[in-house]
C-alpha cells in the first residue's frame, strides 16, 4: 500500500531534476500524477513510461493561463487535486546589485514567485470547496541564508517562504495544509542552466557535479533529487497531516554550522595566530 493511494497530484518542472524525482516517487506510491513542463517531449516520455496513472500537460508557470488550465485538466483527467507541487525554477538574473537588469529581475521574479502565487491560488480554487488539499512548493536554503545564490533568486526563495507560512494560516480554514522545501546543494541541471547549457546538456552534467558537492555540507554526500523527493511526499501524505506553514530544510547539514572537523581546524589555526601574536606582542628582556 502506497502512502498517496487515490490522491491526485500536479508536479511542475516534471521533465528534470527534483520534479521528475518528485513524479516518478509519487506515482511509485500510489498516486495519479499529471506531470507538467515546457519541455514537452521528455515530459510526455515520462508519462508515457509511467503509465496509465499518469498524464502530461505543458504550461509555462509564468502564465495564469496556462496553471489554470493544468490544475483544470487534472481535476478533469482525474477528477480532482489532492496535491499541488509548485516546483518549475530555474537560478534566473544572476549578477551584482548595480548590473542586474530590470527586466532580467521581472523574469526571474515571474518565475520563481509569481509561479508559485499561481500555482496556489488555482489549486486552491478546487481544493477550497472540497475541504482538504496540499500544496506544497520548492523554496531554497538560500531563502533564509545569504550568499548560497545570488540576489533575486534568494529574495524570491525567501519570498516563497513566507507566502507559505501566509497563505497556510488561511487555507488551514479548509483542511488545506502548505508547506515548502528548502533543498541545499542538488545535484541536478540547475548548475548547467545558470551557464546557458540547454536542457540536455544541463541534465548531462548534473551527475558530474556530485563529487563536487560532496565537501559542500557536513553529510559527505551529494544530495540527490531523490533526497528532496522523500521529503515533499512526506510533507504531501497523511505521515504529516499535523504539519503546516513549515519550511523543511534538506541540506545535508549545509546552513546548521560548520562540521566538527571545520571547527577543530579552524580552533587550530585560530590557536596559532593568537599565540603568535602574543609572541610578537610580548616586549623581550635585553641580555646584561
Amino acid at each position: 500500500m502506497g502512502k498517496l493511494d487515490g490522491k491526485i497530484a500536479v508536479v511542475t518542472g516534471a521533465a528534470s531534476g527534483i520534479g521528475e524525482a518528485t513524479a516518478r516517487l509519487f506515482h511509485a506510491e500510489g498516486a495519479r500524477v499529471v506531470l507538467s513542463d515546457i519541455q514537452d517531449e521528455r515530459g510526455a516520455g515520462i508519462a508515457a513510461e509511467l503509465g496509465d496513472r499518469a498524464a502530461y500537460r505543458h504550461a509555462d508557470v509564468r502564465r495564469e493561463d496556462d496553471l489554470a488550465a493544468l490544475v483544470d485538466f487534472a481535476v478533469a483527467h482525474f477528477g480532482a487535486l489532492d496535491i499541488m507541487f509548485n516546483n518549475a525554477g530555474a537560478q534566473g538574473v544572476s549578477a551584482p546589485i548595480a548590473e542586474t537588469s530590470v527586466d532580467g529581475f521581472d523574469q526571474t521574479v515571474a518565475l520563481l514567485l509569481r509561479s508559485v502565487f499561481l500555482g496556489m491560488k488555482h489549486a486552491a480554487r478546487v481544493m477550497s470547496p472540497r475541504q482538504t488539499g496540499n500544496i506544497v512548493s520548492t523554496a531554497s536554503i538560500a531563502g533564509l541564508r545569504t550568499g548560497h545564490a545570488p540576489h533575486i533568486y534568494s529574495a524570491c526563495k525567501a519570498a516563497v517562504i513566507h507566502l507559505t507560512r501566509s497563505v497556510a494560516m488561511e487555507l488551514a480554514e479548509y483542511s488545506i495544509r502548505v508547506n515548502c522545501v528548502c533543498p541545499g546543494f542538488i545535484a541536478t541541471g540547475i548548475f548547467g542552466n545558470a551557464f546557458g547549457l540547454a536542457p540536455e546538456a544541463s541534465r548531462a552534467l548534473a551527475p558530474l557535479m556530485a563529487p563536487l558537492q560532496k565537501e559542500a555540507q557536513p553529510l559527505r554526500q551529494a544530495g540527490q533529487p531523490v533526497d528532496v523527493a522523500q521529503a515533499v511526499l512526506w510533507l504531501a501524505s497523511d505521515d504529516a497531516c499535523f504539519v503546516t506553514g513549515h519550511a523543511l530544510v534538506v541540506d545535508g547539514g549545509l546552513i546548521a554550522g560548520r562540521s566538527w572537523p571545520e571547527y577543530q581546524r579552524l580552533r587550530t589555526t585560530l590557536a596559532e595566530g593568537v599565540q603568535a601574536t602574543l609572541a610578537q606582542a610580548t616586549p623581550t628582556t635585553p641580555n646584561v
